[in-house]
């Protein structure tokens, strides 16, 4: 595609993103209670458990009124997950065949699992989190949370790990877009291992190592098994290639044992 053409997927693709998060978040702001209430469940478990009295404060008049639009789009977020992932897939791929284009249904398969996973460990993290940041609270003593910044805390961890989980699939359908080829990857392994680990050091905000290990960790293995997928693809076309007698996609020709009668 030439540039503006580009331009205008780009803008068609972040229209019917928008559109989607809309219809979820309508149906977030009718959850809103429920979805709250488990919101805030973490900080007052672990207050429970201390003899603490914790309590999420809302402060100015219209504070409540903007948290429940920011709950109810992070809810749009999780409810559109399937559609705004299928978008990014057909914005990535979007001079696949026909028959190509039939990776999507993998693709989607792969990755809204991968994306829900990721948010489902960030939420068994959050208690770790939640209790270390707290532990700082004299015994006895009354902690006024601010709720909106509790509660942007908690989704945009949610959140930015269900995000970490899908960079692996990114990867596979940038290859299979042949836009970058598994060799790539593998050169720049040692910068997807430190950027795996700086991710998980920001994403959670607590000293301790065993909960950015157990970030880190499942990212660095969802990369190498991308990885592995990457490069069977790729030697999968190059055999394709040449046995038609036409060059690799690194754009080295066929050798005479690769045309040879019986060469695989």
């Amino acid at each position: 595609m030439p540039l503006r053409e580009h331009l205008r997927e780009l803008r068609r693709r972040v229209v019917l993103v928008a559109l989607g998060l809309l219809v979820g978040a309508v149906g977030g702001w009718v959850l809103y209670e429920p979805v709250f209430h488990l919101l805030q469940q973490p900080i007052l478990d672990v207050a429970e458990a201390r003899g603490q009295r914790v309590s999420l404060n809302f402060q100015g008049v219209a504070t409540a009124f903007d948290v429940q639009i920011k709950v109810s789009l992070f809810l749009g977020v999780l409810f559109t997950a399937p559609w705004w992932i299928y978008q990014l897939w057909a914005f990535i791929t979007p001079g696949l065949t026909s028959r190509e284009r039939r990776y999507a249904v993998g693709f989607l398969a792969v990755a809204v699992p991968l994306f829900f996973a990721g948010a489902a460990l960030a939420w068994w993290a959050l208690p770790n989190a939640v209790r270390l940041l707290t532990d700082f609270a004299p015994a006895e003593t009354t902690n006024w949370v601010d709720a909106q910044l509790y509660l942007s805390f908690v989704m945009r961890v949610v959140l930015a790990f269900g995000i970490g989980f899908l960079l692996p699939v990114v990867m596979v359908a940038l290859n299979f877009a042949g836009l970058v080829r598994a060799r790539t990857w593998l050169t720049g392994w040692r910068w997807a291992v430190l950027v795996a680990f700086v991710f998980a050091a920001i994403a959670t905000p607590t000293p301790d190592a065993v909960t950015m290990l157990a970030v880190a960790i499942p990212i660095c293995l969802l990369f190498f098994a991308a990885l592995g997928v990457c490069v069977l693809h790729d030697r999968r076309l190059d055999r394709r290639l040449v046995a038609q007698g036409l060059p690799r996609l690194d754009g080295t020709l066929p050798d005479e044992a690769d045309t040879a009668p019986g060469a695989a």
